[in-house]
């Protein structure tokens, strides 16, 4: 079993507050994690099971009367139970009465969110990253915003990078041996998504038009937001695009970018950036494999900068640094893939190459970003596909992509 770095966030979790959802995407390893926290004495409830979810929805207060500490699997099934646990919780404040997972972002649904505020700790679990498949902890995050200088761990570049980046991070699909096959379990995780677990977020007029929107989405990837036009060749609107993109995000399997913005500069994009949140599901989307790549490698630049993304946002669930994510991009085309900002405002800058090679031109976003941060800008990093380290100039360096699975 791959170790899960946030497993320690979540025992922390559950010594101090009284609900602790473990949020994310289907088959990632919520249940797995749940199961191996709490002990074998504590009951384990999931409601995927038909029997168990109709008596959830059919008496939710019932359905938690008695329970102590427990595990409930897949919450989002039933949201009302969250209220009957609410008023359990405040009625006896022991912590970790409650251990729940969900494959849905239910603090996006209002009553949810309301409901446990100040009782409820999310703790996020995306798919596997990269340093959890190494068993070496990352300390990407935490050391760019100490301003240290960026350090390699295991060195993967050339084609075994691009094997890595192709088979993204579900457990199930790494444990397929060849291509095709890998593929084939992601289509056939986005049809059960499509299928399931839609109907459990949010009331969608159109079921059968989502899988072809999630094709239309693939292209889109790395790209700027534009509702109309995705939405065009489905003959969607903008505003019932918008509506059904940000389910497939609740569900973790798209998220958009919102664009950073400062009072210093005027002529900033206002539009938001999509990304998937696994390369391997982009590639099996865009029908992309090693061999394709390899005949032609323009179809990899925009699944790399999805995995960077990822494997970010993976690292941010266990990072010291608390940070959030945007991109920058000026009216006149300078931009910088993703800018993590930490609590104090300060900045680190991050561009994605695929090449393995770097110049100072690659830089012209980075130092635009810098001289809107003033003294707030830590770090600027052009992550590319080699094994050295090179400085570009005061707090900037070309760096292997393999940084962010390097050791603390």
């Amino acid at each position: 079993m791959y170790p899960r770095f946030v497993k320690d966030r979540v025992e922390e979790a559950l010594s101090d507050t009284r609900v602790v959802l473990i949020s994310g995407p289907r088959q990632s390893g919520k249940t797995t994690l749940a199961t191996d926290v709490a002990s074998e004495k504590i009951p384990y409830l999931t409601l995927d099971d038909a029997n168990v979810l109709r008596s959830a929805i059919n008496d939710p207060v019932g359905f938690v009367r008695g329970l102590n500490h427990s595990v409930i699997d897949e919450i989002q099934r039933a949201p009302d139970l969250l209220l009957a646990i609410k008023n359990l919780v405040d009625d006896d404040k022991t912590p970790g009465r409650f251990l729940l997972t969900g494959s849905a972002n239910l603090m996006t649904i209002p009553k949810v969110a309301d409901s446990l505020a100040g009782r409820m700790e999310v703790v996020r679990l995306l798919p596997l990253s990269q340093a959890e498949i190494s068993e070496t902890k990352s300390g990407f995050i935490d050391r760019a915003f100490a301003g240290s200088n960026p350090k390699a761990g295991h060195m993967i570049v050339g084609d075994d990078l691009v094997e890595v980046v192709l088979a993204g991070g579900y457990p199930e699909a790494l444990g397929r041996a060849s291509w095709s096959r890998k593929q084939d379990w992601y289509h056939g995780y986005l049809d059960a998504i499509v299928q399931r677990d839609v109907r459990d977020v949010a009331q969608i007029e159109q079921v059968a038009i989502m899988p072809k929107l999630m094709s239309v989405l693939a292209e889109h990837s790395g790209h700027l937001v534009n509702y109309s036009g995705i939405g065009a060749s489905l003959d969607l609107n903008h505003v019932t695009t918008r509506k059904y993109v940000s389910v497939f995000e609740s569900l973790y399997l798209v998220h958009t970018l919102q664009p950073w913005f400062t009072s210093r500069l005027k002529r900033l994009t206002k539009s938001p950036k999509l990304h998937f949140l696994d390369a391997g599901l982009l590639a099996a989307m865009r029908d992309v494999s090693p061999e394709v790549v390899h005949k032609d490698k323009t179809s990899f630049g925009a699944i790399l900068e999805t995995f960077v993304f990822g494997e970010l946002q993976k690292i941010a669930t266990w990072s010291e640094r608390k940070c959030t994510f945007s991109h920058f991009r000026d009216k006149d085309k300078n931009e910088v893939d993703i800018v993590l900002e930490n609590r104090r405002g300060e900045i680190v800058g991050i561009e994605i190459k695929s090449s393995a090679t770097v110049t100072a031109s690659d830089f012209s976003g980075m130092r635009k970003l810098a001289d809107a941060c003033g003294d707030k800008f830590v770090q600027g990093l052009v992550l590319y596909d080699h094994d050295k380290v090179v400085p570009f100039g005061e707090q900037l360096f070309a760096a292997p992509l393999s940084c962010l699975w390097g050791g603390s």
